[in-house]
């Protein structure tokens, strides 16, 4: 089950699109969906979570805990609406395409991929990008 919490203003206009798009970018790396809650929240309360869980003292746009089980994936994104925006105007896209890419870049950690080294995230990138064409192509 896919959930979607709010620590700030913002909400998801199409949730339930979003949660069955989520739901085949699961199935398509051939996993099982457990419990996956995103929580949407400002700059200032992910750079505490980012400071207490993870010893980093930056912003961050989203930061993903893995309680996968085996195939099965459960876990809890946190996702910054403030650095999604930020973000959508540094790289020159929507707010739509930036908000789906960090909410696909959680699934993908959950499935295992990584982002740590340069090949490591074009392979993420390019992940996103696969994924974000689901919804495209989907809806």
């Amino acid at each position: 089950m896919i959930n979607f919490n709010y620590e700030t203003e913002f909400s998801l206009d199409n949730e339930e699109a979003i949660a069955l798009w989520l739901s085949r970018v699961i199935a398509s790396e051939s996993k099982k969906e457990g419990e996956i809650n995103y929580i949407f929240c400002d700059d200032e309360y992910l750079h505490k979570i980012n400071v207490e869980y993870l010893n980093h003292d930056t912003l961050t746009d989203v930061i993903s805990f893995d309680y996968s089980v085996g195939n099965e994936i459960n876990g809890d994104c946190f996702i910054s609406v403030e650095r999604v925006k930020d973000n959508a105007l540094d790289f020159n896209v929507t707010f739509d395409e930036e908000i789906k890419r960090v909410l696909a870049h959680g699934i993908l950690h959950y499935c295992g991929y990584k982002d740590k080294t340069e090949s490591d995230e074009a392979i993420m990138r390019q992940k996103e990008d696969d994924k974000i064409a689901l919804f495209h192509v989907e809806q």
